[in-house]
């Protein structure tokens, strides 16, 4: 560190020990990482040098945080609507029977060691069911509705109070394991970089196959090599869980194969493979330390503490928990996931010079089969006749892209045949963006997958992964929405509890084990999410939906608008039908999208389209076009226009019928005031304005006309500024 920096370390790090008694109530860990402060040379992502990767098991978003407070968790107050009047939260099982989200309480059986439940690529997409999701119980199992409480993840809970976690961050892929790590390792499941598709796992056994064997295009650890950046997967051979997808690619195979005798990985799981020296594996074999035995203290990171210790730590690192430690439902557990993240934090911090240019990304391959809300930002659906449910902005080439209609690999055994449904991105699952950038209990919400934390490498690292489609480029942003690199040090840190030592850990895993399983609750009751807000970063979204009745062709156009710098997916569930496939509009940042909907016959010009977006973006339009408009009848439309500048919201309200109305506008949430009648003239347009500074940039209104039963609409989201704000201040309230 030059005489500069060091100057600039040091007195950031004055700075931060002011904060000292905020820290005192954090696990010695994350008090640590918490106290260290961020090496801030140029105020941008070029200040970090060594970016972490570790991913766990098996969690869905909603299993560990529905009910943190600040997070779109079980108080969502806009969810996708189920037929028979039923609510998202309203599973049915195989028998028909509701099952509502239940906690797994470890005070009242074994709630770390839960079972797993399915999650291949044929029941996830009949759980998903296209966006319809109204069966998860009945494919998934009624476990799938199960959730942990604080006292179950304590851990992870503390770790989104201290840093970032992301409630909008989604899996890859609708199915398990080794498809999504195949997202996150090469950013795609083979359609964009062999021309075939990896739906279900093979190829994962810890065992070291042969190079004969195995899937072919190329990796993202490849492209770094190619460009001279530094990397390395840590892991223990044998006891990688098969979590090392490295091992299932032919070229890595075959740099086994290309290593002395004495040198190579076993292909017994049973036997502990030659530790790795770089000084005599890596010479002319560089693709080596992706497979090696690095980690060759059962995979508890001394390799990776030594790297630290010694300014060793690679640009790029990817860490292999062991089984034990995987989080996986049944060979291991929450808390002892937790416990690695610790270990983790331990090691990278015990150099504070290291950790000030440090990033760490925490987050999970796949759901499992445990249940998540959110509508998945999927590309469309194909109806039964082969047609798209929905549309998008991109030509029909690169969504084609997103479907199963691509071969199985060569010498698969395992994948389904191709049946033309989407592969993803799949539901939320859990990330935290851990860093002395993100420090401070955010929330970042801009929709994210498994190929953000590529494009997050491609930003600071300027190595390309072509592999990543065009529609996940479009939707899934690159995760620098998620840091504060400009004024990191001067952020205020936040305050909270617990430390855990190993033997605790597996200690507590015992003892759950020896306990019954936690059944399904006679007596249901939907979960309560905690009351409050928290930081919530700026997002990249300005997003108009419109709705116009069109008489003469007996139809309602849906008008979309995307006024941002990111893609974003909006879903439509026709509230009158939500036996059909809800439609999905992708629309890329600055263009726009429309479609026509047309009222079945049994409706009699009836229409109720329910919109979701990111974010709790939400519109409802429900109405009757009328056989004929008429000289002497008032045809009433609003638009939603943004003043970020101002931090406000408005209404233009345009009447292009004969006759005049009046028109009522009443706020849902975040306003005590109104309502707002306004009196609109045949061939005019009148505007009501709000200012939404004081509810942290957030509306929800909704717009009826006097006279009419039919005609309703409803308006809620954020306004975007540019400047960070809070998470929603209503979430948990009647919707």
């Amino acid at each position: 560190m030059t005489d500069q920096p060091r100057r600039h370390f040091l007195r950031a790090a004055a700075t931060v020990a002011g904060a000292g008694t905020a820290l005192s109530m954090f696990p010695p860990a994350i008090r640590r990482a918490l106290a260290i402060p961020a090496n801030n040379v140029t105020g941008s992502i070029k200040d970090v040098e060594h970016v972490v990767m570790v991913m766990f098991e098996n969690r869905s978003f909603n299993n560990y945080f529905g009910t943190m407070r600040g997070v779109r968790g079980f108080g969502d107050r806009f969810t996708i609507p189920l037929a028979g009047n039923l609510s998202v939260w309203e599973q049915k099982d195989k028998d028909g029977n509701i099952v509502l989200p239940y906690r797994l309480d470890e005070s009242r059986g074994n709630a770390q060691r839960v079972k797993g439940t399915p999650h291949q690529w044929r029941d996830s997409q009949d759980a998903w069911d296209g966006g319809r999701m109204n069966e998860w119980a009945r494919h998934k199992t009624p476990v799938a509705m199960s959730y942990f409480g604080e006292q179950e993840v304590t851990f992870q809970h503390a770790l989104a109070d201290a840093f970032t976690l992301c409630d909008a961050y989604h899996c890859g892929i609708h199915t398990g394991t080794i498809a999504n790590r195949l997202f996150y390792w090469t950013g795609t499941n083979g359609p964009t970089g062999a021309g075939v598709a990896v739906l279900n796992n093979e190829f994962n056994d810890p065992n070291m196959g042969p190079s004969t064997d195995g899937y072919t295009w190329t990796t993202y650890a490849e492209r770094l090599e190619a460009s001279g950046v530094s990397w390395k997967v840590y892991q223990n051979m044998p006891d990688n869980y098969g979590c090392n997808e490295m091992m299932a690619f032919r070229q890595f195979r075959r740099a086994n194969e290309l290593a002395p005798p004495n040198r190579r990985v076993s292909s017994d799981r049973k036997v502990v493979s030659p530790a790795y020296d770089p000084a005599i594996d890596d010479a002319g074999n560089p693709l080596y330390k992706g497979i090696g035995n690095t980690m060759p203290d059962g995979g508890l990171l001394g390799s990776l503490r030594e790297d630290v210790q010694n300014n060793r730590l690679p640009a790029v690192s990817w860490i292999i928990p062991p089984e034990t430690y995987s989080e996986h439902p049944g060979p291991s557990s929450p808390v002892q996931g937790g416990w690695y993240v610790q270990e983790l934090l331990d090691a990278l911090t015990a150099n504070p010079e290291v950790w000030s240019k440090t990033v760490l990304l925490v987050n999970y391959d796949e759901n499992d089969g445990y249940f998540d809300h959110i509508p998945s930002p999927s590309a469309p659906s194909l109806n039964p006749d082969g047609t798209p449910a929905g549309k998008t902005t991109l030509p029909d080439s690169d969504v084609a892209f997103e479907r199963f209609t691509h071969p199985n690999p060569p010498g698969t055994t395992k994948q389904p045949q191709p049946d033309g449904g989407v592969y993803g991105p799949g539901p939320r699952v859990p990330m935290h963006v851990i860093s002395p950038w993100s420090r401070g209990g955010w929330v970042a919400s801009q929709t994210f997958d498994h190929t953000s934390v590529l494009q997050f490498l491609e930003t600071r690292f300027g190595v390309k992964e072509p592999n990543i489609s065009a529609y996940r480029r479009a939707v899934c942003g690159d995760l620098t929405s998620a840091f504060n690199f400009k004024t990191p040090n001067a952020e205020a840190l936040p305050v909270l509890a617990g430390r855990q030592s190993r033997a605790e850990a597996d200690a507590r895993r015992t003892a759950q084990q020896a306990l019954p399983q936690i059944p399904v609750p006679s007596n249901q009751v939907l979960p309560q999410q905690a009351a409050g807000t928290r930081p919530s970063r700026a997002l990249p979204y300005v997003l108009h939906t419109s709705a116009r009745a069109q008489a003469d062709a007996r139809q309602v156009q849906l008008l979309f608008a995307n006024g941002g710098t990111a893609g974003a997916v909006f879903h439509v569930y026709d509230k009158l039908h939500l036996d059909v496939l809800p439609k999905r509009y992708m629309v890329e940042a600055g263009k726009t999208l429309d479609d026509v909907w047309v009222p079945q016959s049994v409706d009699g010009g009836r229409y109720d389209l329910w919109v979701l977006g990111p974010n709790g973006y939400h519109r409802h339009f429900r109405g009757e076009i009328a056989a004929s408009a008429g000289a002497s009848v008032a045809v009433p439309e609003i638009q939603v226009c943004y003043d970020p500048a101002g931090a406000a919201v408005s209404v233009k309200v345009a009447n292009s019928g004969g006759a005049a109305c009046e028109v009522s506008i009443r706020a849902l949430a975040y306003r005590t005031d109104g309502p707002w009648v306004l009196s609109v003239a045949p061939g005019s347009v009148v505007e009501q304005g709000w200012s939404v500074a004081d509810s942290g940039q957030w509306y929800d209104f909704e717009v009826s006309v006097a006279g009419s039963e039919t005609f309703y609409r409803r308006f809620a989201g954020r306004v975007e500024t540019g400047r960070d704000a809070v998470s929603d201040p209503a979430m948990g309230m009647q919707a």
